[in-house]
């Protein structure tokens, strides 16, 4: 399981970002992560950049997936429907819930996501 913004798991950075212009200024090797846009996705696929979308659909989750997001990253509820996808579709995406407290990890264990990142990482 994959722990992003834990306290005793180390993890690599995530840096958020809106626009293209973010992008130019983010360090070589960072994963970059931003919510679901389709100029920001193709432009990370394109150039071959390590990232994460947050998205709020399983269409949204497809086109992440199929432009080799590194994480799909969504709320804990939509969770659920898009590991069953990807797990199906054997995706290279990991899925990530959103939790807020680490209460909230075992649950997620519980139906089998790839993995958490806390809420306050992605802002």
């Amino acid at each position: 399981m994959i722990l992003i913004g834990d306290k005793l798991i180390p993890f690599d950075d995530l840096v958020n970002i809106s626009s293209l212009e973010e992008i130019k200024n983010t360090k070589a090797n960072s994963i970059i992560s931003f919510r679901y846009n389709e100029n920001l996705l193709t432009y990370s696929s394109k150039n071959e950049l390590d990232f994460a979308v947050v998205i709020k659909s399983i269409k949204e989750a497809i086109y992440a997936n199929c432009l080799n997001a590194r994480y799909i990253i969504c709320q804990k509820d939509l969770s659920k429907d898009v590991q069953k996808i990807a797990d199906n579709y054997m995706f290279d995406s990991k899925v990530l819930a959103i939790i807020e407290s680490c209460d909230e990890i075992e649950e997620i264990a519980q139906n089998e996501i790839d993995g958490i990142i806390y809420k306050e990482i992605i802002k």
